[in-house]
């Protein structure tokens, strides 16, 4: 392990995953949890790697579908051992949690996906939703993949605005 970095021992490296996988919004992939734990010097690949593999199999964390989630059991423990964790590197960690959350919750707000059809052609699924309701659902059939992919594409990085595009367009007076 790097000496350089608050934390200095695997038990410290359990107690910041906990930490974080207790604050993230959702289950989350192996890079995020990653990303999201490299807050601090003395965290590195292989430490990572083994703690993460060690909270999985002491049943802290879940493992589905390539999501890392935490359990009741991991909750417990996080909540006692965190204040374990140093003050800049629970900060560090929260700074980055922010970030990661947003995505997540937006993620989960903007749905678009692509299906072939039986008669040819591709349907794009598009939808937009608040906390409270979906806000737009809208479907369109496109001759090409490509064309259909970068509808797709184009909508999760836009939605918002398209949005409000389309409520401006349809309230326009003529």
């Amino acid at each position: 392990m790097s000496s350089f970095g608050f934390i200095s021992s695997k038990l410290e490296i359990k107690f910041l995953i906990l930490y974080i996988m207790a604050r993230v919004v959702e289950p989350v992939p192996f890079e995020t949890l990653q990303e999201l734990s490299m807050c601090d010097g003395g965290v590195d690949y292989f430490g990572f790697s083994e703690c993460l593999a060690d909270l999985v199999r002491t049943e802290h964390l879940t493992l589905s579908g390539g999501l890392y989630g935490i359990t009741d059991k991991g909750r417990r423990n996080s909540a006692v051992c965190e204040s374990s964790l140093p003050y800049s590197v629970r900060m560090a960690a929260e700074q980055k949690l922010i970030l990661c959350n947003e995505q997540l919750k937006r993620r989960a707000l903007v749905k678009a996906s692509v299906v072939p059809r039986d008669k040819g052609g591709y349907e794009v699924s598009l939808s937009l939703s608040d906390e409270l309701d979906e806000l737009m659902s809208l479907k369109l059939l496109v001759t090409r993949q490509d064309m259909a992919l970068e509808l797709q594409k184009r909508f999760r990085e836009g939605a918002e605005e398209l949005y409000s595009k389309i409520l401006a367009d349809l309230y326009e007076t003529k």
